[in-house]
């Protein structure tokens, strides 16, 4: 039973059965005994398919791949991917931006050498300032103080030595990569949708193949039973036709439920929200190849998986450099308003502030520029030695990459020769196929032939151009193949 697989978007294989042809004609069963003509065998009852199965809507190759490329489930995740990545490049650029920050507190406990009491939030860095008296041993109060702090502070990026932009690099590199990624995707739906598109077209030409068989088996039969009635034919001639005419019958509904099948395929490869689709046009014919040194060279200049390997290096490369940069000096400005009251005695003899702690009601400001240098912090050097290392395996997957690219070129490309060169033998074999056909008809229809050879010759035709529907459809897969192999749609 010949069938044809075909991938759909490059991680799904689907076995698609186009058509059934059984066994040859000298390998149907036969009657051994002498049947009366009352006892011969009716022909098989018209096969259809079930009514819940409506006309698909039809649509070109052209624009199923319009709508493919822009509803396809697949090309919109990967261009949501890439717009998370871009969006990623907002964050070390967000460090330029002031970060400004509130702050309240209230506390009570003990408030020995210490006049107000507050956390130092990080976007509201404050001076300490004020104290109370220094107090040891027994002289030291444990009797709880109120204190509160309430301020607004911010904080700007001055100079950054080059930290910052290490890693917008870093980010924006990882989205370009993300990008060419998207790139290879929206070419794996293009050839999806193709093959998907040419499987319709060749189960029809199949479903053709196997009706045109059916009704010539069913002129046979009616012959044959004609002439078993009128004692022209032995009662062998109708049981073998209506043999010939039951295998005819079960590849018929085979490859009408093929139809549809590869209807249904076509539709998911388009990403319609149809159950199915089918086609409005004769497929465009195959292109002709460039050499395979040409297109060797245009897969590695153009196929966006190679891109985006090559891509990966330089972000690799970008997220060492980031990663180092961590360790050089950070200047910023910062700016602080706040105000603040302890219930504790302050030193220096100075009152304590109205509401004795629970009202921040002693106002203070601050500017300054301060220089922070993480002379050498371990986890720092840890994260750029293994991004360094990182680099190497991005290098070997890239040449990974190239190594299957040009074997897939190579293949792709041979696999079309073979099918190119195979059609023009397809066809002969159905010319000679008729011809054959032909003569046993006639044989048949003068009384000089049996139904074993109008059946063997049906056969043989049948199965021909069935082989000729399946050959074209190899042709226009291999060549889909072999422009997703050398990115020929972008």
């Amino acid at each position: 039973m010949p069938s044809v697989y075909f991938a759909w978007g490059r991680s799904l294989s689907i076995l698609l059965v186009l058509a059934g042809v059984g066994a040859p004609a000298g390998a149907a069963p036969q009657t051994t005994g002498v049947a009366t003509p009352t006892a011969q065998p009716a022909a098989p009852p018209e096969a259809t398919l079930p009514p819940d199965f409506p006309e698909p809507p039809k649509t070109t190759l052209t624009a199923a791949l319009e709508f493919a490329l822009k509803h396809q489930p697949a090309v919109r995740a990967a261009l949501a991917r890439v717009s998370a990545r871009e969006a990623d490049v907002g964050i070390p650029r967000g460090k330029w931006l002031p970060a400004i920050g509130l702050t309240a507190q209230v506390f009570v406990g003990t408030a020995n050498n210490t006049a107000a009491s507050y956390l130092n939030e990080p976007f509201v860095p404050t001076p300490r300032i004020g104290g109370t008296p220094s107090v040891t041993g027994s002289t030291a109060s444990w009797s709880p103080e109120a204190s509160t702090f309430a301020g607004l502070g911010v904080t700007q990026e001055v100079f950054d030595f080059g930290r910052i932009t290490a890693e917008v690099a870093a980010a924006s590199s990882l989205a370009r990569a993300e990008q060419r990624t998207a790139e290879a995707q929206a070419l794996d739906v293009r050839l999806g949708v193709e093959e998907a598109y040419f499987a319709v077209y060749s189960a029809k030409a199949v479903l053709t193949a196997s009706e045109e068989g059916y009704e010539r088996a069913r002129v046979h039969y009616e012959l044959a039973h004609v002439g078993v009635l009128s004692g022209l034919r032995s009662p062998i001639e109708q049981t073998r036709a209506a043999a010939e005419l039951a295998r005819l019958d079960i590849i018929r509904i085979r490859a009408r439920g093929s139809v549809r099948i590869a209807q249904t395929l076509f539709a998911a490869a388009v990403g319609s929200p149809e159950p199915a689709l089918d086609i409005a046009d004769q497929p465009p014919n195959p292109q002709d190849m460039p050499t395979l040194e040409a297109a060797v060279q245009q897969a590695l200049q153009k196929a966006p998986e190679l891109q985006a390997a090559l891509t990966r290096i330089q972000a690799q490369e970008d997220q060492t450099r980031a990663a180092f940069a961590q360790l050089r000096p950070d200047l910023f400005l910062i700016g602080t308003l706040n105000a603040r009251a302890g219930g504790s005695k302050p030193s220096g003899g100075a009152d304590i502030p109205e509401g004795k702690g629970w009202v921040p009601n002693v106002p203070n400001w601050q500017v300054g520029i301060v220089l922070s240098w993480p002379l050498f912090e371990g986890s720092l050097w840890a994260r750029g030695n293994s991004s360094r290392q990182l680099e190497v395996v991005r290098r070997d997957e890239a040449a990974l990459v190239q190594q299957q690219l040009v074997a897939e070129v190579d293949g792709a490309y041979v696999s079309v020769v073979v099918a190119r060169e195979a059609l023009p033998r397809l066809q002969a074999s159905v010319d000679a196929a008729r011809a054959n056909y032909a003569q046993a008809d006639a044989r048949f229809r003068a009384g000089l032939g049996t139904s074993v050879e109008l059946a063997d010759a049906e056969s043989i035709r049948t199965d021909a151009e069935i082989g000729l529907a399946l050959g074209a459809f190899e042709l226009a897969r291999s060549r889909a193949a072999f422009g997703r192999a050398i990115a020929e749609g972008m």
